[in-house]
């Protein structure tokens, strides 16, 4: 996983309608690039509409939101559609973001060891240096705790 200081890994994946998305993208915005396992569950719902309706605040910062998972353009479409969601959502089939950003890992759930998405989310500077990283995250508040540190990081420059 990239560590804070360290240059963001580059990435290109399709969006949510098949556009596809590199991390050049947002040189002088800065980004949140968050990771998520699968569209439409509990977790994964509220995580997104979190971020949709605080994007407007992220804005006002200067930055962009993006959520990453290994679903299809055609199901982050209906994801979207279904929840009224505003950000952007990438399509990761075959995990080449998710494992750059280290955020493939082995997971247990019920006595099974699978692959899978860590919920993860990572701020990345206008410079493209990640600035602060979260893993193992869990949803509660924890787009105010991202909005929060975004705040912060820009009070400090």
């Amino acid at each position: 996983m990239p560590q804070p200081g360290e240059k963001a890994p580059d990435f290109t994946a399709p969006d949510q309608n098949g556009n596809l998305v590199s991390l050049g993208d947002f040189q002088s915005n800065w980004l949140v690039l968050y990771f998520y396992p699968k569209d439409d569950t509990p977790g994964c719902t509220t995580e997104a509409k979190e971020f949709t309706d605080f994007s407007q605040q992220f804005s006002t910062l200067g930055a962009k939101i993006v959520g990453v998972s290994p679903d299809s353009e055609k199901s982050h479409c209906k994801f979207i559609n279904k929840h009224n969601l505003s950000i952007q959502l990438l399509s990761d089939p075959e995990h080449q973001v998710c494992e750059a950003y280290g955020v493939w890992q082995l997971k247990k759930f019920m006595g099974k060891e699978y692959m899978g998405v860590v919920r993860s989310t990572f701020l990345i500077a206008p410079d493209g240096k990640l600035a602060y990283a979260w893993s193992n995250v869990k949803v509660k508040n924890h787009v105010q705790v991202v909005l929060a540190k975004l705040q912060e990081l820009l009070n400090n420059t």
